[in-house]
C-alpha cells in the first residue's frame, strides 16, 4: 500500500485545513475567548490550566457575560422589530437546552421569560423564584403531578399538546376551582430543513396538534380545530392562543414565515367561526448556531425583522390586529456561550483506504492516515454525535503549535465504537497525552443530555464573569452516584 500525506478524502467537503491551526473562528465561541501571549486558551482572561486546576476536566465552561448579551440581543431585536406590530415580543428561554438556578435568574434578570417541559425544570424555576406568571410548561405527556404543580405555581401558560391532554388539565383545573391559562401547539405541516430528530412541525412525530382536516371527524375538522372548540367550551380554560415549535438547528428563514402565515391564517379563522379573540401567538425557536466554520447563523436581528415583515403583511391581509408575538431561543443563547474543557490520554493512527480504492489491489491502492484522540470525557457529556450526527470543531487549548495538521477524531473514553465527540478536525500532529482540548458550542444540550454511563461521574459547570469563576453545577463524584445503589 502506498502512504499519502496530503490532504485527506476522508475529511469532509466542508472541512479545509486550516491555515492557522491556532486561530479562533469567532462565531463558535464566546466573548471574551482568545490566547494569551504563550498561546494558551483564556476566558476573560483565566487560563484553561487555571480551570483545570482549580475543577478538574471534563468541565463545561460558560461565559456569563456572553449569555447575558445574547439574551439582550434577541429582547431588544425582537421587541424593535415588532414595536409597531403588537407592541413588542414576549421571550421565553427554553430552558431544555441547558438550566440551572443561576441561569433562571440571569434569565429574569435580562427581562426574559422561562420556558420549561419537566416537573423537575418546574421545581428549579421554582426554586430560582421566577414569578410563576412568566413561565410556561412545555410536554406531551405531562403528568398530573405536574399539571398539578403547573397550577400550583399560576403559570402563565401550559402548551397543551393533544386533545386528551386538554381534557385532563381542563378537568383537574375545574377540580381545584382554577382557571388553567391554556396555548394549542400546532403542527403546521412545514418541513424544517434539519435533522430529522429534531425536525418538529410535520405530521409523522409525537408533538402537537395537526392542522390538516380529519377524515374520520364527521364534520371533517382537524384535531386543531377541535381543540379550540373545546378549549372554549370548558370555564376551567383560558385560552390564550396557538404555538408551533417547527424543529431545531435550522439557518434558513423560510419555514419559520410559512408557519407564521399557516398559523395567523388559522387564527383568523377561528376567531371569525367561534367569535373569539385568541390574542397570542407563540412561533417557537429553533435558531441555528455555529458549530463548526461553514456553519453561518443569523443575527438574532436579520431573524427578527424577517419574522415581523411575514406577520405585518399577513395580518394586514387577513385584516386582523396582529396577536402578541412570543419566541423561544434557548440554543441560540447559550449554545456558543460554552466550550467543554476536555485532557488528551491516548492516541493512535490507523491507516484507512481512500475512498473509491481497490482493496486488495495489487498494492496499488492509497492508504490515508486517521488519528484518534481519546479524551477523558465522550458521549457522557455529549451524546449529540452518537443522537444525530451532530459535527463539532475542537482546537488545541493548553499550548500554540507550529506542528503540521492531522486530520483527528476526538473519541471519548466509552466501551462503545460510536463515542465520538467530533469526528473529523484537524489538530496540530504534536498533540500528545496531557494536552488540553477545547470543545466550543456545547452550551446546548450536552450537560442537559448528560449520563453517568459507565459510571463516569457528570462533569460540573464553572461560569466566567468579570474575570472570575464559579461553580454554578458541582461535578458529580463517586460518592454521589453510590448514594443512590440501595444494597439489596
Amino acid at each position: 500500500m502506498t502512504a499519502h500525506t496530503g490532504q485527506s478524502p476522508l475529511a469532509p467537503g466542508w472541512l479545509e485545513v486550516p491555515a492557522d491551526l491556532n486561530a479562533l473562528h469567532e462565531p463558535l465561541w464566546a466573548g471574551g475567548v482568545a490566547r494569551n501571549d504563550a498561546g494558551e486558551l483564556t476566558i476573560e482572561g483565566l487560563t484553561v490550566s487555571e480551570l483545570q486546576r482549580e475543577y478538574g476536566t471534563p468541565l463545561f465552561v460558560l461565559s456569563e457575560t456572553d449569555f447575558r448579551a445574547r439574551a439582550r440581543e434577541f429582547s431588544d431585536a425582537f421587541n424593535d422589530a415588532f414595536a409597531d406590530i403588537c407592541g413588542g415580543v414576549d421571550v421565553y428561554y427554553a430552558g431544555k437546552s441547558f438550566l440551572c438556578t443561576s441561569v433562571v435568574r440571569w434569565v429574569e434578570e435580562e427581562g426574559l421569560r422561562l420556558d420549561t417541559a419537566s416537573g423537575g425544570e418546574l421545581a428549579v424555576a421554582a426554586r430560582a423564584g421566577i414569578p410563576g406568571a412568566d413561565v410556561a410548561l412545555h410536554g406531551n405527556n405531562k403528568s398530573d403531578g405536574e399539571i398539578h404543580r403547573a397550577l400550583d405555581m399560576q403559570l402563565g401558560r401550559i402548551v397543551v399538546d393533544s386533545l386528551d391532554e386538554l381534557e385532563r388539565v381542563a378537568a383537574i383545573a375545574a377540580n381545584r376551582g382554577d382557571t388553567a391559562k391554556v396555548m394549542l401547539r400546532l403542527t403546521p405541516g412545514v418541513h424544517a430543513h434539519t435533522h430529522e430528530f429534531i425536525a418538529t412541525a410535520h405530521e409523522d412525530q409525537k408533538f402537537g396538534l395537526s392542522m390538516a382536516p380529519d377524515s374520520t371527524d364527521q364534520a371533517g375538522l382537524s384535531a386543531a380545530e377541535e381543540a379550540v372548540a373545546a378549549a372554549i367550551g370548558h370555564e376551567s380554560i383560558e385560552l390564550l392562543g396557538l404555538h408551533c415549535h417547527i424543529g431545531s438547528q435550522i439557518f434558513e428563514p423560510d419555514g419559520f414565515a410559512l408557519a407564521a402565515e399557516k398559523l395567523l391564517d388559522f387564527l383568523a379563522a377561528m376567531q371569525v367561526k367561534y367569535s373569539i379573540v385568541l390574542p397570542e401567538l407563540d412561533l417557537g425557536g429553533g435558531y441555528g448556531i455555529a458549530y463548526t466554520p461553514v456553519d453561518t447563523p443569523r443575527p438574532a436581528a436579520e431573524i427578527a425583522q424577517a419574522m415581523a415583515a411575514v406577520v405585518r403583511s399577513k395580518c394586514a391581509a387577513l385584516g386582523i390586529s396582529a396577536p402578541r408575538i412570543s419566541i423561544e431561543p434557548g440554543r441560540a443563547i447559550v449554545g456558543s456561550t460554552t466550550f467543554t474543557l476536555y485532557e488528551v490520554g491516548t492516541l493512535k493512527t490507523v491507516r484507512v483506504d481512500a475512498p473509491g480504492s481497490e482493496a486488495g489491489g495489487a498494492g496499488n491502492d492509497v492508504t490515508y492516515p486517521r488519528r484518534y484522540v481519546s479524551v477523558d470525557g465522550g458521549m457522557s457529556d455529549n451524546p449529540r454525535p452518537v443522537l444525530y450526527d451532530a459535527d463539532y470543531s475542537a482546537i488545541l487549548a493548553s499550548r500554540s503549535s507550529d506542528a503540521a495538521p492531522q486530520l483527528s477524531r476526538v473519541v471519548g473514553k466509552h466501551c462503545e465504537s460510536g463515542d465520538i465527540v467530533v469526528r473529523d478536525v484537524y489538530l496540530p500532529e504534536d498533540v500528545a497525552a496531557g494536552d488540553l482540548l477545547a470543545v466550543p458550542g456545547t452550551g446546548a444540550y450536552c450537560w442537559a443530555l448528560s449520563s453517568n454511563y459507565n459510571y463516569l461521574a457528570r462533569p460540573g459547570v464553572v461560569a466566567v464573569s468579570d474575570g472570575s469563576a464559579r461553580l454554578i453545577v458541582r461535578g458529580e463524584t463517586e460518592e454521589d452516584l453510590l448514594n443512590r445503589d440501595m444494597g439489596v
